[in-house]
This record gives structure tokens, sequence and C-alpha cells, in this order.
């Protein structure tokens, strides 16, 4: 065997090698061995290109191998010319392929700024963070070059998916007695991810489960707002329960994006109670206000939203709701709290392994919890069915 007696350097007076040569040096008295050195040079080199040089290179510009006349041991001494290049600045961002979205929409998901030093690492994240748009098929690493005019340009090339979506099924309920209508059921989903091209987006849900209840949402997005990374959000719901109540609730959120995997928001909305009115008088729940607001967290380090291979997802939410009960008088009992204050805890996880090619094992865990002196039935949580518990009706249960 031959082993790996000393390494010399050679390079331009404007770049400090001694801590890359010690980060060689690990190599003297090793096996000689063609993949180890090619490795450590190679791991030399991204250590460059975080520094700010992406053009850097290294010469292998000789190995001199000879024998040592006491120990007859065989050596090599391996000779190599560092070329660090110039240092490069990202003065530039190109995008090409996008057709509807609009470039700045692509640019400041980014979050760079121009004239920033160039970085290999931070350079092989940015496919991940215009992933988690939705808006293109899978990002490749961009391309980096130097222009006419001594500019560096980042390249970014994208290819758009459809990113709106139409989800709906229309059913026909037949009278089951002759006195009886029949009623049109189901369920419409429309959702508009990148409106114009600008990232905004809209929502819209209409669901009915029987002759009586029905649900309808309204949401919208307006991301970025005035360029700062703050996500305006807004939301409608009504849900109409049985001949029981008819539940209203308008609400916004501010969500601030601390950086492309963390974010957190404070919301506020407001909620109102009206029961049905009946011939005969029957109590089914209180006639009420209510002002809510909160806080959440956002974890998501996931390498996909849609299909995720790797990561995990977590979130929480914390709300308050003053409630005020406004009738009817005759069914408000002595001593009852007629302005309880209700507390919402919610908390979800989720990971995600690739344990071989399109092969992903997913775990979870939700939680959530109402705290307060009393619930009602609008207060309490829905869940059972498709989405939650299979192999139950769609909101089955109602739970604290």
């Amino acid at each position: 065997p031959t082993f790996v007696k000393e390494l010399f350097f050679k390079s331009s007076d404007s770049v400090n090698i001694d801590d890359f040569i010690s980060s060689l040096n690990y190599l003297k008295g090793e096996t000689f061995n063609r993949y180890e050195i090619e490795t450590s040079i190679s791991s030399l080199l991204t250590d460059f290109e975080n520094r700010g040089f992406p053009f850097a290179s290294v010469k292998i510009q000789s190995v001199h191998f000879y024998d040592d006349s006491i120990s007859d041991e065989h050596y090599a001494d391996i000779y190599l010319v560092l070329e660090e290049g110039r240092q490069s600045r990202i003065d530039k961002i190109e995008v090409t392929g996008n057709t509807s979205t609009k470039d700045y929409v692509i640019v400041r998901e980014l979050r760079i700024d121009t004239g920033e030093e160039y970085s290999q690492q931070k350079i092989e994240n940015l496919p991940r963070r215009l992933n988690k748009l939705r808006y293109f098929d899978p990002v490749p690493t961009p391309q980096f070059y130097i222009d006419s005019q001594n500019s560096g340009v980042l390249q970014i090339n994208v290819k758009e998916r459809n990113t709106n979506s139409f989800d709906g099924i229309i059913g026909y309920i037949p009278p089951a007695k002759d006195n009886e209508s029949g009623y049109v059921t189901g369920l419409v989903n429309v959702t508009l991810r990148n409106i114009f091209g600008t990232g905004r987006a809209a929502a819209i849900r209409w669901q009915k489960l029987t002759r009586e209840s029905q649900e309808l949402e309204l949401k919208y997005l307006e991301p970025w707002l005035f360029g700062y990374p703050f996500n305006l959000n807004a939301e409608l719901f009504q849900r109409i329960q049985d001949t029981t109540y008819v539940q209203r609730k308008l609400g916004g959120a501010l969500e601030f994006l601390a950086t492309e995997d963390i974010s957190a928001s404070a919301f506020v909305s407001t909620e109102e109670i009206i029961p049905t009115e009946r011939t005969i008088p029957v109590f089914t729940v209180y006639n009420s206000s209510s002002l809510t607001t909160g806080l959440g967290l956002k974890i998501d380090l996931r390498d996909d939203p849609i299909a995720p291979t790797g990561g995990f997802l977590f979130e929480t939410v914390y709300s308050f709701s003053r409630k005020t009960v406004n009738g009817p008088d005759e069914y408000i009992t002595p001593g009852l709290e007629t302005n309880p204050n209700l507390q919402r805890i919610t908390a979800g996880f989720g990971a995600f392994y690739e344990i071989f090619f399109k092969s992903v094992v997913a775990f979870s865990v939700n939680g959530r919890e109402l705290r307060g002196p009393f619930f009602e039935q609008s207060d309490l949580w829905r869940f059972g069915g498709t989405k939650t518990v299979r192999g139950y009706r769609e909101e089955q249960f109602l739970a604290s």
C-alpha cells in the first residue's frame, strides 16, 4: 500500500488557504485512496461555494510516488492548485418559464436581497421554498452565471401547473312520503390559489348534508401585505343546523412569515348563534354572540406540501372567546353565567419519512380541547367521516 506523505497547495495571495489546508491534513498518513481524496476536494469546493466563490476549482497538478529507503514504505506527495475564481454576488434574479405568475411573486419567496453574497447552500434550499407555493412542478436547482456587464445572475426556471380546482358532487334525494318533496344534496368546493398570477387566493365551499342542514364558507388570502412578509386572511362561514339554529361567523387573521418554515398568526372573529323560531317554543340553543381572539404557530419542515416524503409539520392554535347570552329570557336559569369565557386549544403534529422509493411512512397526532363553564351544541367540535374517523357519518360526533 501507498500512504499520503505531504500535501502541497498553490493559490493566489487573495485567499487565505490555511483553514482549507487544515481540513485536508487528516489525509496525511492515510492510505492513498482516490475516492477519499476526491471527496475531500469536493467538500473543500462546497465550502468555497458557501463563502461566495461559485467558480472555485482545485486541480491535481501532480502526484509524486516514491519509496522510503529506511522503512521501505511507499509514499505519495500530492500537489494541488487552488483557483478560487471571482467572488460573486447575486446582482440580478431572472425568472423563466412562468406564463401567468408574476416575477415578483416568485422573487419575494426567495428572500434574497440584491447584492447578497453567493451561497450554494442557500441556492439549493430555494426549490423547497418555491415548491411550497404549489404553483409549479418540482423546481430544479437555480443556475448562476456572470453576464456581459459582470453582474451575477441567478436564473430560476419554473414550469407552472394548474392552480385552480373545482370539486363537486350533486345528488337528488327523492321524497320518502307522498306529502314530502325531494331535495338536492351534495358538495361544491372551488379553490383559486393564484389569482391573476399575483399569489392571491380564494375558496368557496358549499355542503348540504341533509334536508335542513347546510354549510357555506368563503375564504380570501392577500399575501405579502404591502410587500412585507405578512399574509392577510378573511373568512365568512354560515351553518344552518337542522331546524335548530343558524351559525354565522366572520373573521380575519394576520400571519407573520418569520421564515420560509415558521409563521405566527393573530386572529379575531365575531360569531352569532340564532335559534330557529318554532310554532311551539322548545329550547335548543341560546341566542348568543361572541368575540374571539387568538394566536397560532406553524412550523412546516416538509419537503413538499402536497405529497411530502420527509420532514414534519407542527401547528397549534389558542383562542379566547367572550360569549354573551342574549336569550330567550324564559330559558335562562338563575345563576347561569350569561357572559361565559370559552378557551379553545388545538395542536397537531405530522411526521413523514421515505423508507424506500415512493413508499412513505406518515404519522400524525391531533388534539383539541374546549374549556368553559358550560357548552352548547354550537360550541362543540364536529368530527367523523372520511377526513377524521372513517367508517362513520360525516360530522357524526360532537365533543369538547
